[in-house]
Parts: structure tokens; C-alpha cells; sequence
């Protein structure tokens, strides 16, 4: 009988894999990589045509050992790594290191941890795809280039431990930038009016929202609303038109990972990398009850909503049993021509679509339970027909003013009998049936409203996904650990589900912005993955991206360096004295941003606090305000005496009075502005 030899990444497939292949198969785990470029070189050629060197990762020669051993006495060898780029350069690092040729060494892949999928998998073999290979290559040396090149200079002009990534950069760039657009916004006034009114033997009032004359108003201020309430004492209320009509609410497509990361944080509270390591807990395989160890889920990573005809047929089958025909999808599903999409495989749906969550529920664990009914649902939601809507709008004139009301009722559910989205859990208005064109109300009241634009929301990894994946940045399996990286770097702090930039992440910004323009600029980053992609299509040769890249970064870092040469850094000493040696201590950076510290070290290890005197005093107190750091890293401007005073601000405070109200006012881009929201005082920044 002959022998076979499949090697996959994690010990978990392994397990999974065992109980469906025959005494002659043996499965062994690679663990990922078995091959990289040395951590304490550059590892890449540049004079020999870029080619890079790659060795043994420290610590896989014995698992690299004991694989050629199997790989000896099998009489053919199965790659059966992750059906991606990364997979793909996996194998092929795999079969440099195993010395084994290709009549002997062939890839299969599968997208889907089941018996079906596996053992039709062994049915098709192919040769490694080298066009896969080659865009993984040169992903990997660009990423290597930027951080082998960057990172140095970090090290002197800021301090060692930090660096720099071609992806990482960019995000952090990202969320800079969305910080500025908060710190410089200055709210804009602006007024709402509601009105309630009562309908001829009907008990609840119609609410119903000012529109304006013939064309919509804004009311800016509360003078025009004055004159409004004005216009509308002592007349008439009719309803001058009801229109009717019919809305149709879509289907949602199946996931992507990109689409599974920022439902699960919104509807979860699932960080991406909690939700991408459930996933691949669920594609690897769980033992299910009655089923065995078996995966749940399809391929975790992808940006494909494409679904294979046999899960259509299946699921369509499977509503049709548990709904009935008029929930059946009646078209079918169509996919938005992106450019960006890579369609591999497809969107993340389960393996069986039988395998419902109240059959697995026992079988999982809560998290895994939630994320596999999120899946599960959204992927049956997918097949189903398309909800549809009545939709009521009322236009009621009173003067020379209208006021409208919308509404819509449910008329047949369709797919949100199983997959309901945040927005439509809102309660819509509820319109009398007797409503009618020529109907006279009359004023029950009139509520009007200030209210303060807001700034735009401080990213959360879920809106940072959503615009990494809008710009191009990144792919699917990057979203994820880039983000774990500059969270963990601590250039950005997570409160609650938001993300703020550190002292830290603002000093490393700033330098990769005018050092290496091209690096964090967002278009230069999608470009180069749409020529990774071409890559990966073998439209475009591997070494010609990266010849084309490094010459410029080449010189970006030898011009950064000579301007850093330029500079002779110093710890910066302060009139603070050490009260155990009596040295004035230094201004050092650590992992949460600025400290001090005695420059006696190592004989004496004294460290205190940094706060940075911006030269205003308390309003509060008369004490001297200083530049604070949350537990995370976050900046804010508070009071020298905290937690006596408890004075705090986000943004910087300055030493002048509003002239309207006298409350102390703050710096908000290119202009000064009252504190107090509702006071709305503003004046031009002459320091600026």
C-alpha cells in the first residue's frame, strides 16, 4: 500500500484531519513558516539583484528533521497549507526545505475543513503557484525594507524598541490624521423643531419634524427660530399630503473578513484579532457532537462574497423546508465589480449549513457560539428573499411652514426573520390609517431644540478596518495584526472601543511624515497593493516592484540620516533635582511616552513623572496646567495639583478669557475657541 505524507500549518488541522484520511496517510504540522530572513541582518541581497536570503527559523530544525523523515519514506507528499498567499510561500519554503522534487511534492488546497473537501482535494492536486509565491515575496521585502530601514532612525531620534511598518505606518497615519480633524473642530449652532398634534378622536398626537417652506431650512441660529415660532402662532393645521409608497430593504452579502471584523465588534465587542482567532478555532475544527472533529466555517481570509453552487443549493433547500418558498431569494446574489477583490475562495459561510447554532451550541464555547450564529445567520440571510416595506410620508402645512412625518410597516420580513442589522432594531413611527389629504389638526405643541454639530468619531478597530479596506490599505490577513501592532507598540491607546493616538504614536508620525512622505501616504500604499496583486496574476514580475522601491527608500533614509546627524540628541535636563543624589534629572521616553529620570543611572535608579508646563495657569485653581497622559497613553491638559483640582481638558487650554462669557478658551486648529460648547465664541489663533 502506498504511503502519503500531508503536511499542514497548525497541530489543530492536524487533529481534524487525521480521523478523515486512511492508515496510509500521515499528517504533520509545519507551524507555520519553517523558513524567514535572519532577525539580525537585513536579509536581502541588494547587490546581487535583490535576492533574498532565507535560513531555518531558530527552533524548527528539529520539527524540519523529523518532517524529511516522514517526507523519505512517503511515496508522495500533500502541501495542504492555508489556500492563500501566505499559504502558498509556506509550501514552497516547505519543499525547499524538504530537498523533494515536484514529480513527488504536489499542493492541494481546501476551503473548508471537511471530510468532502479534503478527500476531493486529494483528487486534484496541482503544482505550487509560483505567481502566489513570488507576490508573498514581495510583500515580505518590502515590509522588510521599510522596517530594516526605518527603524534605526527611530531608535536614535526617538527611542530603541520602536519601528516602523509599510501597513502599520499608514494606519497609524490614518488615525493622526482623524485626531487632527477632532482637535481643530469647532461645533456650528444649529436649531431642530418638533411638533405635536392632535387628530380628531384619536388620543396620541402626531409628532411630526419643521421641514421649512417649498424647499428644506436650516435653522442656524435662535433668532430664525424666533421668527419661526413667530410665523407659526394662530394658524391652521392641514395635512396637505399623504403618499404612499413601498421600500425595498436588500439582502446583506455573506462575509468577508473584513465585513465579519467590524460586525463583530459592533454587534459583539469582539476586538479583530479575538474575532479572527474564534474563527480560525472554528475552520481548524471543534468536536461537535455526533459529528466529530470537524471545521464549521470556510476559509477566514478572504474579501470575496462569492458562494460555491452546491452552499447555494443547500441553504436555498434549507429555507425552503424551514420557511417556505416565498422566502426564497428570487434573483441571484449579485457581487459589486471591485477591482480590489481577490476571488480565490469564498466568502465566510459555514461548511453545513444543517449544522445550525442550537445543534453546536453545547459543542462550543460562548464566544465561539456567538461568532458561529453571527456567521450562520448572516450567511442564510444571504439566500433569502429581500424584505419589503410600506412607507407613509405626511406633509402638514401651517402658514407659511411645512412640517413631515415618515413612517414604514413591515410588510413581508424575508431575510430579517433570521438576521436583523443595529439599525433596523430602531422603532418606526406608527401612522393612523386614518390619516387623510385635506385632514385638519390642531397644535397640541412646539418643541424647539439648540443643538452643536459634532466632530467626526474617533476610530474604533471596526471603522479603521472599514477605511483600510475603502483606501486599499492592507488585505485581509493584515488588518488584524496591524492593528495588535500599533496598539501594542503603544503609539495608540483602545478606551472602551475607541482608538487615540499616544505621545508616542503622535512623535512617530510626525517624523514618518517628513522623512518618508511616501511611506504613510495613502495612495502610494494602495498602489503598491494593486501592483502585489498583479504580481499574484503574473501580470507584473516579483523583482521589478522591488527594484523599482528600494532605490527611492534607499535615498528617503540616507537623507533622513544625514539631517538626524545633524542634530546631537541629548537627554533634555530639567530644574528637577534628584532628592536622592541631588543630580538634575533628565527627560527620558519610555513605553507610556515621557519620563524622568536621574542621570546618575545605574547607581541610582530614581524615576519620576514628566508633566509638561505649557505656561497658562488653572482656571480653577491658579496652578500651573500641565500636559497629562491617561493610563493608556492618551494626552489631555489638567491641573499641577490633581486630584485636589480636578481641572482637565482635551484640548490645549490657552491663557485668555472669552470676551462673551469670560470661561477660559482653547486652541482648536487655526483658531481660538471658548470652551463652553454653547457660547460658540471663536477668533482667529494669531500664534498659529
Amino acid at each position: 500500500m502506498p504511503k502519503y505524507l500531508v503536511i499542514v500549518e497548525s497541530p489543530a488541522k492536524v487533529k481534524t484531519i487525521r480521523k478523515f484520511l486512511g492508515s496510509n496517510y500521515t499528517v504533520e504540522a509545519s507551524q507555520g513558516h519553517v523558513r524567514d530572513f535572519p532577525k539580525s541582518q537585513f536579509g536581502i541581497d541588494v547587490e546581487n539583484d535583490y535576492e533574498p536570503k532565507y535560513i531555518t527559523i531558530r527552533g524548527k530544525g528539529e520539527l524540519l528533521a523529523k518532517l524529511r523523515k516522514e517526507a523519505k519514506k512517503a511515496d508522495r507528499i500533500y502541501l495542504a497549507t492555508d489556500p492563500d498567499r501566505e499559504g502558498e510561500a509556506i509550501s514552497w519554503h516547505l519543499q525547499q526545505a524538504l530537498k523533494e522534487g515536484s514529480e513527488k511534492l504536489q499542493r492541494i488546497t481546501f476551503n473548508e475543513i471537511t471530510k468532502t473537501a479534503v478527500k476531493d482535494s486529494l483528487k486534484h492536486p496541482r503544482q505550487l503557484d509560483m505567481s502566489l509565491v513570488d507576490a508573498q515575496q514581495a510583500r515580505r521585502m518590502l515590509d522588510r525594507m521599510v522596517g530594516y530601514s526605518i527603524s534605526p532612525l527611530l531608535w536614535t531620534k526617538v527611542k530603541r524598541g520602536l519601528s516602523a511598518g509599510r501597513v502599520q505606518s499608514v494606519a497609524l497615519r490614518i488615525i493622526c490624521d482623524r485626531e487632527d480633524e477632532i482637535a481643530a473642530f469647532i461645533p456650528q449652532e444649529y436649531w431642530t423643531l418638533e411638533g405635536d398634534f392632535l387628530i380628531e378622536g384619536e388620543k396620541k398626537p402626531l409628532t411630526a419634524k419643521f421641514y421649512g417652506t417649498d424647499k428644506k431650512m436650516q435653522i442656524q441660529n435662535q433668532d430664525q427660530m424666533d421668527e419661526i415660532l413667530s410665523g407659526l402662532e394662530g394658524v391652521e393645521y392641514e395635512i396637505t399630503e399623504v403618499k404612499k409608497g413601498e421600500r425595498i430593504r436588500s439582502v446583506p452579502a455573506p462575509f468577508t473578513t473584513s465585513t465579519l471584523q467590524q460586525e463583530a465588534a459592533k454587534t459583539l465587542n469582539f476586538s479583530t484579532s479575538k474575532t479572527m482567532r474564534l474563527a480560525q478555532q472554528l475552520y481548524e475544527g471543534v468536536d461537535i457532537q455526533g459529528s466529530g472533529t470537524i471545521g464549521i466555517i470556510t476559509y477566514l481570509r478572504t474579501d470575496s462574497v462569492r458562494v460555491s453552487q452546491e452552499a447555494q443549493s443547500a441553504a436555498q433547500q434549507y429555507i425552503l423546508d424551514s420557511f417556505g418558498q416565498t422566502y426564497l431569494s428570487d434573483s441571484k446574489s449579485k457581487t459589486k465589480n471591485n477591482q480590489k477583490i481577490q476571488d480565490a475562495h469564498e466568502a465566510i459561510r459555514p461548511t453545513d449549513i444543517a449544522l445550525t447554532p442550537t445543534h453546536v451550541k453545547e459543542s462550543l464555547s460562548r464566544d465561539q457560539f456567538r461568532l458561529y450564529q453571527l456567521i450562520w445567520r448572516r450567511f442564510l440571510a444571504s439566500q433569502m428573499a429581500q424584505a419589503r416595506y410600506e412607507t407613509t410620508q405626511v406633509h402638514i402645512q401651517g402658514g407659511d411652514y411645512v412640517f413631515t412625518v415618515s413612517a414604514s410597516r413591515v410588510l413581508f420580513e424575508g431575510f430579517m426573520s433570521v438576521y436583523v442589522e443595529d439599525e433596523e432594531n430602531k422603532k418606526s413611527n406608527v401612522l393612523s390609517q386614518s390619516l387623510e389629504k385635506g385632514m385638519k389638526l390642531s397644535k397640541k405643541e412646539l418643541r424647539p431644540e439648540q443643538h452643536f454639530t459634532q466632530p467626526p468619531p474617533h476610530y474604533t478597530e471596526a471603522s479603521l478596518v472599514k477605511t483600510m479596506e475603502e483606501l486599499g490599505i492592507g488585505r485581509p490577513s493584515t488588518y488584524a495584526p496591524t492593528i495588535s501592532t500599533i496598539i501594542n507598540r503603544r503609539y495608540v491607546s483602545k478606551e472602551q472601543k475607541n482608538l487615540y493616538v499616544t505621545e508616542l504614536g503622535e512623535v512617530v508620525n510626525r517624523i514618518m511624515k517628513e522623512a518618508f512622505p511616501s511611506i504613510v501616504d495613502v495612495n502610494f500604499t494602495a498602489n503598491m497593493e494593486g501592483l502585489l496583486d498583479r504580481v499574484e496574476d503574473g501580470s507584473v514580475a516579483w523583482k521589478t516592484v522591488v527594484r523599482n522601491f528600494y532605490p527611492d527608500l534607499k535615498e528617503a533614509v540616507d537623507a533622513a540620516q544625514e539631517e538626524l546627524e545633524k542634530v546631537d540628541i541629548h537627554d533634555e535636563e530639567t530644574d528637577v533635582v534628584c532628592e536622592n543624589c541631588g543630580r538634575h534629572m533628565v527627560i527620558k521616553y519610555g513605553p507610556h511616552g515621557r519620563f524622568l529620570a536621574c542621570p546618575g543611572f545605574p547607581e541610582c535608579h530614581n524615576t519620576k513623572p514628566y508633566y509638561e508646563k505649557i505656561g497658562v495657569k488653572c482656571p480653577k485653581c491658579g496652578g500651573e496646567v500641565v500636559l497629562r497622559q491617561t493610563k493608556k497613553g492618551r494626552r489631555f491638559y489638567g491641573c499641577e495639583h490633581m486630584p485636589d483640582c480636578d481641572f482637565m481638558s482635551w484640548a490645549r487650554p490657552v491663557d485668555k478669557k472669552c470676551p462673551v462669557c469670560g470661561r477660559y478658551m482653547v486652541v482648536k486648529g487655526n483658531k481660538l475657541a471658548c470652551s463652553e460648547t454653547s457660547c460658540g465664541y471663536t477668533e482667529k489663533n494669531e500664534e498659529d
